[in-house]
């Protein structure tokens, strides 16, 4: 008989107003690769945060098991030392500090009262190695690649004994590459005995990693899958998760010729000050109307400096060279001006630069634009709220109100609305950088239809993503980035994953 390390039984939990988990049952076997999905606001965070003490014993109903015994965790540290840890998709980690001392960070090595430096840079490097990471321990958490703080993540979680590992979309904001790595160190730790549970909106990687693949729907345990051999196949998960067929995750639009040049970047090169170098080496590329402009890349291309250095240029970067919108020639030195001349923008980064998380929908949408719904300087409220209802039904936010805080709502319904506040601008071009980063293949759809929608009606999209099947699914031609220069233009109906990354991973000689 298989031995469970982990039970959750009849899990519920509520906030005021939602029923976050009702009745969940969760059983993980040891020194298995458990993966978790869902739709956005499916549970499956809130059901980890229990897990993880995040959630007090008391707070919900139900019983968590390990190795047969009831827990009544009072907070993270009982977790803990229970050996369990999580690695959220928002790293907490201190920039400042270097790798060794986040490594230990509140579990100390000492000698005396003292911290034993040589000590904990010796065990330091000793975990660092076990994760693949090869670089001085020294170095400030800062000056290193997402890619590398995820592993400095997991280095931390390994130096407190692990044994149930939790990593919450852990490749949400990796590239191929070192997603690829991060997958492979997951299964080697598996060898030494770490049980992992992995929650992930990426179905191929899900498929590819999970021995195990539990569904979570509207707060409720659908089913639990055995993925030995790898035989789950995308669309059964995708059936358990929305609750019906999803034939094709990229929805088909009626193909149209598309219309005159309406933004051309001409030899376009861009220096950034803070770092002391040129980022972006004459570029250009231009996007027409009615069609979606594709652009790829691996992290560090380039991608969203090029888009910032064309939407008003908020860094403060030095700019040379020539930009037209709509044939008249052009610089922006604001967002405010790339908006007044018809250009939105939707950051990748939602939950940081996109939304003000402690507001409500209403006020999130009008934001970047209330001077249309002002007479004398003053708000006309009705109108703003009018306004705000036709866009949350247009684009299907699922909220009870206009009035809902932002910060609670799911992923998905976030970037909804950071659309929205694009939307409310009345734009021509739509710059979208990473539009379905951390989201779920419902509310990816969902994007996706709105999108073709959009150019269909006239509008033209610039569409930044490091997701290689979204890319060649959405777009109309696809621009590749490599070490901010442009290397190859592809029509996406040529277009494959291995050809873009070919082109992606050119290094200069």
């Amino acid at each position: 008989m298989e031995k469970y390390i982990l039970e959750m039984r009849n899990i519920s939990k509520e906030f005021p107003g939602v029923k976050a988990l009702d009745n969940v049952n969760f059983k993980v076997k040891e020194g298995e690769i458990h993966c978790l999905v869902g739709e956005n606001g499916a549970g499956k965070s809130t059901l980890m945060k229990v897990l993880s003490g995040v959630y007090p014993y008391g707070t919900y109903e139900g019983d968590i098991i390990i190795n047969g015994e009831v827990q009544k965790y009072m907070g993270i540290a009982d977790s803990e030392a229970a050996g369990i840890a999580i690695i959220y998709q928002e790293l907490a980690l201190v920039p400042e500090m270097t790798i060794y001392e986040n490594i230990f960070l509140g579990n100390e090595i000492t000698k005396g009262l003292a911290i034993d430096e040589n000590e904990t840079i010796r065990k330091a490097t000793e975990i660092m190695n076990k994760v693949g990471l090869k670089i001085n321990p020294s170095m400030r958490i800062k000056d290193i690649g997402i890619g590398s703080q995820q592993l400095v993540e997991i280095a931390k979680a390994l130096s407190k004994n692990v044994k149930i590992l939790i990593l919450d979309e852990p490749t949400a904001a990796l590239n191929e590459i070192d997603s690829q790595n991060l997958l492979q160190l997951i299964r080697d730790l598996k060898k030494e005995g770490v049980t992992s549970i992995m929650i992930s909106h990426k179905l191929k990687e899900v498929i590819a990693i999970a021995d195990t693949i539990t569904v979570l729907r509207d707060g409720k345990t659908i089913c639990t899958m055995d993925n030995t051999n790898n035989k789950v196949k995308e669309n059964e998960i995708i059936k358990h998760m929305v609750g019906r067929e999803i034939d094709n995750i990229y929805p088909k639009r009626e193909k149209i010729e598309p219309g005159e040049v309406v933004l051309e970047v001409r030899n376009w090169n861009v220096y950034d000050p803070k770092l002391g170098r040129q980022i972006i080496h004459n570029v250009n590329f231009n996007v027409r109307k009615g069609e979606i402009v594709g652009i790829s890349g691996l992290m560090g291309a380039g991608r969203t400096e090029l888009a910032l250095s064309i939407f008003g240029n908020p860094r403060g970067y030095k700019v040379d060279g020539e930009l037209y919108v709509g044939g008249t020639k052009q610089m922006f030195n604001h967002p405010s001006q790339a908006f007044k001349a018809g250009i939105a923008y939707v950051t990748e980064d939602r939950k940081g630069d996109g939304l003000i998380l402690i507001q409500d929908i209403k006020s999130n949408i009008t934001l970047a634009n209330l001077k249309v719904l002002a007479r004398l300087g003053i708000i006309n409220e009705n109108e703003e709220v009018k306004v705000s209802n036709e866009y949350k039904e247009s684009i299907n936010i699922k909220a009870p109100s206009i009035e809902q805080i932002v910060g609670n709502l799911s992923g998905g319904n976030q970037q909804k609305v950071s659309l929205c506040k694009a939307l409310f601008a009345s734009p021509n071009i739509l710059i979208l950088d990473e539009p379905t980063r951390g989201i779920d293949v419902g509310a990816k759809y969902e994007i996706y239809t709105i999108m073709n929608r959009l150019v269909q009606e006239g509008m033209s999209i610039i569409m930044i993503s490091s997701d290689l099947l979204e890319v060649i699914g959405m777009s109309d031609r696809i621009y590749v980035m490599a070490e901010g220069k442009f290397v190859g233009e592809i029509d996406a109906k040529d277009a494959t994953e291995h050809n873009i990354m070919e082109m992606a991973t050119i290094q200069e000689g």
